[in-house]
């Protein structure tokens, strides 16, 4: 499926505050913003992604209420990076320190921070160009880990600060949330 993409001149884009009273007022939609400002419409996945998202944050959610590392957040929250895109990853972790950084209205609206760790599952309407280019954004932007993670193909591209894309083939093995996360570990058996 190809990504629909809405182009606007500089003088007719969004600003933040726009941009997240038009998500709010187009609430059935899901929508992200480029760095130029072009807007992005984003397809519903279907149920096996659904399931596997599923997995992925209770897993997530579980792990935090053990360490009380900081906030996880799912597939329906949206960031405001540094280059002033706004992505939504599928799963978000911030630290508790950098979350308590930003105001009760940055808190509330399109929280200006990168996720310290982002999960991304590649769906079957998903280019997988596409989704690798939206990972390297997340990296330029700050994001320490990254996962990639294409079912179809089992694989897991595990992305680093500065450093070289790992490829991971096969869904017999465990991901660690390494220094990032620490004692985060997920089976990716979950997911088959």
């Amino acid at each position: 499926m190809e990504t629909t993409i809405l182009h606007f001149s500089e003088e007719l884009r969004f600003t933040d505050d726009e941009f997240y009273e038009f998500c709010q007022q187009n609430n059935d939609l899901k929508f992200e913003r480029t760095h130029n400002g072009d807007i992005i419409l984003m397809a519903n996945t279907g149920g096996k992604t659904g399931i596997r998202n599923a997995e992925l944050i209770g897993e997530f959610v579980i792990w935090n209420r053990k360490t009380q590392f900081g906030k996880v957040f799912d597939s329906s929250t949206a960031f405001r990076l540094p280059d002033t895109s706004v992505k939504s990853p599928d799963v978000a972790v911030v630290a508790q320190p950098r979350w308590d950084a930003l105001t009760a209205e940055q808190q509330e609206k399109f929280p200006p921070v990168c996720p310290d760790f982002v999960v991304e599952i590649k769906s079957a309407s998903d280019r997988l160009s596409d989704s690798q280019t939206k990972m390297e954004k997340w990296m330029e932007n700050g994001c320490r880990l990254a996962w990639l993670i294409d079912a179809q193909s089992q694989t897991v591209y595990v992305y680093r600060k500065n450093k070289e894309t790992e490829e991971k083939t096969g869904f017999n093995q465990i991901l660690s949330g390494e220094d990032v996360l620490p004692e985060f570990a997920f089976d990716l058996q979950l997911l088959s």
